[in-house]
């Protein structure tokens, strides 16, 4: 997204519902005018990686990988 004054390339943020870029810190969208949400920081130092070894999911609060919907082992592939 380019500044209106300068030109210079601005940070900014896309719309989850048209898909508009938004500047960031932005609380609603230029586009269509809907709540910005902000996105979660996650702390991804405790996150438990699958058991499976081809998958790339992380086990939920349930013990079952998000992406593969094998439940956690307890033992790293």
């Amino acid at each position: 997204m380019k500044c209106s004054h300068c030109g210079g390339m601005l940070p900014f943020l896309l719309c989850s519902e048209c898909g508009a870029e938004t500047p960031s810190g932005s609380l609603y969208c230029f586009q269509c005018g809907k709540p910005v949400k902000k996105e979660e920081k996650v702390d991804v130092s405790e996150r438990t990686l699958c058991s499976d070894g081809n998958c790339i999911g992380t086990i939920n609060e349930n013990g079952i990988c998000s992406i593969c919907g094998k439940p956690y082992s307890g033992e790293k592939a």
